[in-house]
């Protein structure tokens, strides 16, 4: 057996060394590009949001309508984003807050105050907002392309932002451009579970017919909504779906702002 000899291997060891750092190097500066990309004026609005699903699965209902609010004041005081899909999101997060509480009352205890009929009610105002926001926001992006994108955002999206060099804005510009391209598709799968919380509502008020029209609304703007259809099923009596093996492994990609 043939061994290094120590010059050897104080070469290879250098050599990682500097492999390592040049890996390093580039993530660092890869990821710093991206992030020097984002909008400055929303990027504590997007780091506020990251602690989300953490409060959600600890049921920490003050500290989510707390950061929703907070990430909220953000974005409307950004003219660009006042309605956004990013604020849709946020109204249907209140309503899927809403709609646990009002689901499992044992997680009532920090809202003592608020009646299940409240809640329901609350979660309807927010879901219907939510909808609202979206339909208006795709009726407007849903089917232009990123040039035309670009010429419908452009001049909106840059005010507030003269401190920056043109070519900050101009970085800041094509994230946005990017942004709104991926959300041409996702946010047809939003306002699709904002239906599916607007079809709960309505079957636990046994109003049937307007279930029913939420779920089929759901179902035909995403295929693949499981507890859309899954929730139909109950309606209907029949046995709920499984998602397949390959749904299991990969499931479709969705943001969740």
């Amino acid at each position: 057996m043939s061994y290094l000899s120590n010059k050897n291997k104080r070469a290879l060891i250098l050599v990682m060394i500097a492999l390592s750092f040049i890996v390093i190097s580039i993530s660092y500066f890869y990821y710093k590009n991206i992030n020097s990309s984002k909008d400055p004026r929303v990027k504590p609005a997007r780091e506020l949001y990251e602690k989300y699903n953490n409060y959600a699965i600890q049921n920490d209902f003050v500290n989510i309508f707390a950061l929703l609010d907070s990430v909220e004041y953000i974005y409307n005081n950004v003219s660009h984003y006042e309605e956004s899909f990013e604020v849709g999101v946020l109204y249907n997060n209140r309503a899927a807050a809403y709609l646990t509480m009002y689901l499992y009352e044992d997680r009532l205890y920090q809202f003592k105050d608020l009646s299940r009929d409240k809640l329901l009610q609350l979660a309807e105002i927010a879901v219907d907002k939510s909808i609202s926001i979206y339909k208006n926001w795709l009726n407007i992006y849903s089917d232009k392309n990123l040039n035309q994108v670009s010429d419908l955002m452009k001049n909106d999206f840059l005010q507030g932002l003269d401190q920056y060099t043109e070519k900050e804005k101009e970085r800041f510009l094509t994230n946005r451009i990017k942004e709104i391209e991926t959300a041409q598709y996702e946010t047809e799968r939003r306002l699709s579970v904002a239906y599916t919380n607007l079809g709960i509502i309505y079957r636990h008020r046994e109003e049937y017919e307007q279930t029913i029209n939420c779920y089929e609304k759901a179902i035909e703007l995403w295929d693949q909504n499981l507890t859309a259809e899954n929730n139909f099923n109950i309606l209907l009596g029949k046995p709920l779906k499984k998602r397949n093996l390959i749904q299991k492994l990969f499931p479709p990609k969705q943001k969740e702002n």
